[in-house]
């Protein structure tokens, strides 16, 4: 048995700390958005009861470390396939430590994947339920779309999806470390937090121009000299006509949203001149489940 699945990008529209837990994590309130950014997940069923990973990127670990293998070995011992073997390949186009769920992506479309090849046997509710065991952007990957997050991000409201409009994605050179961010976050305080409220009014109302300038994430506010370079790549988004423009996560990417299809091709052809990474994708519905 082989099934195939697309595991969707993430990006934050807004991102706010709101709080820092007993246990050491942090509250969030976050409103995320899946796009057209897509890795090509294959899952094979084989002899034995061996999970291995395969990934065209060489430096990606393919045990136990990797979500993707360990959303499948979550997946057989809920429904008591332990003893089950499988390959899982991973074909990646999402940029790795860009702040995109990436691997978040991978799992959850691990987890779609062997429900397929199991006769659906769990609905969307339990899988998410399951993903939280895996990592916390993974259950809101699982059927992504566009979500308000709360918690550590398992805690999901669906909201009225995206209207559709460019974006266009740009990830420099080098990533940001969470845990680093998220010290200097503790260290410093927050003075500036997202308008989600707005968000989630203008989402409802189907107000591009209104999403576009809501779209704030707290970390860009935490003092780090990678700081100037996002800087960088959302003036260079503004000036080529993005409504707004926003790092996703705690980055290195940074994206912008455009109503002018021709002004996002302009501005990616510019990024892709300096950076090492643009793509210009679209958001994306909620995936069936």
């Amino acid at each position: 048995m082989t099934v195939q699945e697309y595991a969707y990008a993430k990006l934050n529209l807004t991102l706010d700390v709101t709080a820092k837990r007993d246990d050491g994590y942090h509250d969030m309130l976050m409103v995320m958005q899946t796009v057209s950014l897509t890795d090509q997940i294959v899952i094979t069923q084989t002899e034995g009861k061996e999970i291995r990973a395969s990934c065209n990127y060489r430096y990606i670990p393919t045990d136990e470390r990797n979500l993707a293998v360990r959303a499948a070995g979550a997946y057989l011992a809920a429904i008591g396939e332990e003893k089950s073997g499988f390959t899982i390949r991973m074909d990646k186009s999402i940029p790795v430590g860009a702040g995109m769920a990436g691997g978040s992506a991978d799992a959850a479309a691990v987890l779609r994947g062997m429900n397929r090849l199991y006769g659906r046997r769990m609905d969307r509710r339990e899988l998410e339920k399951l993903a939280e065991q895996v990592g916390s952007d993974v259950a809101f990957c699982v059927a992504g779309g566009t979500s308000l997050a709360r918690g550590r991000g398992e805690v999901l409201e669906d909201l009225t999806p995206m209207p559709d409009c460019q974006i266009v994605i740009c990830k420099p050179n080098f990533s940001i470390s969470t845990p680093e961010l998220f010290r200097k976050l503790d260290q410093t305080g927050l003075r500036t937090h997202p308008d989600t409220a707005g968000m989630l009014k203008a989402l409802e109302e189907r107000d591009l121009k209104g999403i576009a300038l809501r779209m704030f994430n707290v970390f860009e506010e935490v003092s780090d000299r990678r700081m100037r370079s996002e800087a960088e790549i959302k003036h260079t988004l503004l000036d080529f006509g993005a409504m707004g423009a926003v790092m996703t996560g705690t980055g290195s990417a940074v994206f912008g949203v455009f109503n002018d299809a021709g002004a996002a091709e302009d501005c990616a052809e510019k990024l892709q001149r300096e950076r090492l990474f643009c793509r210009i994708v679209r958001p994306t519905e909620k995936t069936e489940i």
